[in-house]
């Protein structure tokens, strides 16, 4: 097993799936986003919650999350949505001033991003205290320099999503090779659907999306090997070309696809294990889910949403309480997988029959065990990690959209990355 894909060896010693997941998020559309810095709570028992959700499901967790606290407290929950492209320069711009909301639901990956920025709160002390800390792998744990700055409370990764109508109708089985992959889009496209959707956003989004397939192609952040990304890159602007991947996935985040994939036309998706909720409510037609058909250099990331509590929470306390109450507990975490399919990360919640009794989630679990990454990749230094995701979600996005080519956006990108990692 890589180096790289330790970090999940604590939780599959800990929870009966044996993992820990990923999940690069979703992001537009949805209602107002935070047009204040404030929290809004001033100790007044008001919990303010940012958070980049549109997805119905994930907004349903958010509720449900919202509802279990103010039942079982004198408190009020606000839930904020900001959208995913701008929670992280309202952060920083609201810690700036002084000001921010109690709590912070944020890609895990950008951990370093905020805490750098003085957005998060450090930790540490509540952590020790915490009764239940030893439940939870070092895995979902995010710190900087030494100090800890948030918990996942569930992981998410990606998998690979199939229309079983379509897939009967073209004669296929769900694929389990490239080369399988590729035949089956090609078939679907001969009868008129469309082979898969991903997402091609300019930014984390995107290299969330594209890591699978480029270290699949032999690239990683260690070795910068810029062929091997471009080789990536080629194989995917392939699928472009050959009418398998529309272009207009440099416009979606991961809701749209999986939307576009719901609709039924569609054979395949790249999509999350939180997508499970939205399948069963959109999705006329029998599905399933397989691993990522990748080879022995293939990775998937690791990951899902980090909560941490404002550097300026109005009252810090009480959002530990929250905190505590919700992603940390454990009829709190049973609601991930009830609601939208995510993961537990408590030993003992992975354990529960919402995760066992789901067939859907296995093959998220074979994932992490053959296939499991860090994310964001260690060798990544904390200070870099916006900056990297950004350069290769970039070129991501241009070799999809047909901006560069794909040999020359890879060359552009490691030229860049090298200066970014060192």
């Amino acid at each position: 097993m890589n180096a790289r894909r330790t970090s999940l060896i604590a939780l599959a010693a800990a929870g009966a799936l044996g993992l820990a997941a990923c999940s690069g998020g979703t992001s537009a559309g949805g209602g107002g986003g935070a047009t204040s810095g404030g929290g809004g709570g001033e100790g007044d028992g008001v919990v303010t919650v940012w958070h980049y959700f549109s997805d119905p499901n994930q907004v349903a967790l958010m509720d449900a999350y919202k509802e279990k606290f103010e039942s079982e407290n004198d408190a009020t929950v606000e839930n904020v949505y900001v959208p995913y492209d701008q929670m992280n320069s309202k952060l920083v711009s609201a810690a700036g001033a002084g000001t921010g909301p109690d709590v912070v639901v944020f890609n895990g990956a950008e951990a370093a991003t905020l805490a750098l920025g003085g957005v998060l709160a450090p930790l540490d002390e509540q952590w020790a205290e915490f009764a239940d800390a030893d439940q939870f792998p070092d895995s979902v744990l995010h710190s900087v320099d030494d100090q800890l700055y948030a918990v996942q409370g569930y992981v998410n990764l990606l998998g690979l999503w199939y229309n079983q109508d379509i897939l009967d109708e073209i004669g296929v089985e769900p694929p389990t090779t490239m080369d399988e992959l590729e035949d089956a889009m090609a078939a679907a496209k001969d009868a008129g659907y469309g082979g898969i959707t991903l997402s091609g956003l300019p930014q984390s989004q995107g290299e969330w999306q594209a890591y699978p397939w480029i270290s699949d192609a032999g690239f990683d952040y260690e070795n910068l090997d810029a062929d091997a990304l471009g080789a990536g890159f080629e194989r995917v602007r392939g699928w472009v070309d050959n009418g398998w991947l529309t272009q207009e996935a440099v416009t979606w985040d991961q809701t749209v696809p999986f939307q576009q994939f719901a609709a039924g036309n569609v054979a395949f998706a790249q999509n999350g294990n939180w997508q499970i909720g939205t399948a069963e409510s959109d999705a006329d037609f029998a599905y399933g889910v397989v691993p990522l058909p990748l080879g022995d250099t293939g990775q998937v990331y690791l990951g899902g949403e980090g909560q941490g509590i404002g550097a300026h929470a109005d009252d810090p306390e009480l959002a530990w309480e929250y905190l505590q109450g919700t992603y940390l507990d454990v009829e709190g975490q049973e609601l991930a997988p009830d609601l939208v399919g995510s993961i537990p990360s408590r030993a003992d919640t992975a354990e529960a029959d919402v995760v066992t009794g789901n067939e859907l989630l296995d093959p998220f679990a074979q994932t992490i065990a053959d296939f499991g990454a860090s994310y964001p990749d260690p060798v990544i230094p904390p200070a870099a990690v916006a900056d990297v995701q950004l350069t290769v979600g970039q070129a991501w996005s241009a070799v999809i959209g047909g901006q560069k080519d794909p040999q020359a956006a890879a060359d552009e990108a490691v030229a860049a990355l090298q200066s970014q990692i060192g």
